[in-house]
């Protein structure tokens, strides 16, 4: 994965964050080329945050998870909108026709199309899917004064981002079944989690508003 990135010509570095894993994550890909960051307290946004504040001096920020479910091959997609302009938070749609069977599973299906749908109702963004494979310049998400440590994060950031009046788009993207078990689609504990944090996430910044103005 790390070496799929790296081979990106868009790409100036690749940050893997440790988030308390108990495997060979940090040393695999150190060895790979990437630089690593620890982030020993568990939660989704917190290794979100934690490599974001290690990316200083980056101009566009790309997430994805490191369970080789995103194909870096794809990265030009979710980046070449925001460096041309036409957009400032771009996500990649896990579009059913390019999902591996069993990428996803259905209370995965289910969540994000409820989640989406609440997004659309009471925010207005034209949302299909809450991907995790994103990009959007470092600036204007620090700006979005994220707080979610946990599954809230990538909701977190689409209903700041419109609040922000940032410009949304989402590229269709493959998906590919994940390496490892999820901790969180996979278990109907953490699938349950995952619903309750990204709907108060959405309920919770309805009314934020952005101390400073979008660019």
């Amino acid at each position: 994965m790390v070496a799929a990135l790296r081979a990106q010509p868009l790409i100036d570095r690749v940050i893997v964050v440790d988030n308390g894993s108990h495997d060979q994550t940090a040393m695999v890909a150190a060895a790979a080329g990437a630089t690593v960051v620890s982030e020993p307290i568990r939660g989704y946004g917190r290794a979100c945050h934690a490599g974001v504040a290690a990316a200083e001096g980056a101009d566009v920020i790309v997430l994805l998870d490191g369970d080789a479910a995103d194909d870096p091959a794809e990265l030009p997609r979710i980046v070449t909108p925001i460096l041309d302009g036409d957009a400032d938070l771009v996500v990649g749609c896990r579009v059913a026709s390019g999902r591996e069977t069993g990428a996803m599973t259905a209370q995965q299906v289910a969540g994000n199309r409820v989640a989406s749908a609440l997004l659309r109702s009471l925010h207005g963004v034209r949302v299909s899917d809450l991907g995790p494979f994103r990009a959007i310049r470092r600036d204007d998400l620090l700006r979005l004064e994220m707080c979610e440590m946990t599954y809230g994060w990538s909701t977190e950031m689409v209903v700041k981002s419109r609040r922000a009046g940032l410009r949304y788009l989402e590229v269709p993207v493959s998906y590919r079944r994940r390496v490892g078990v999820s901790k969180v689609g996979g278990t109907l504990r953490g699938s349950v989690g995952a619903a309750i944090f990204i709907t108060r996430a959405i309920l919770r910044h309805s009314r934020w508003r952005p101390a400073a103005p979008a660019r």
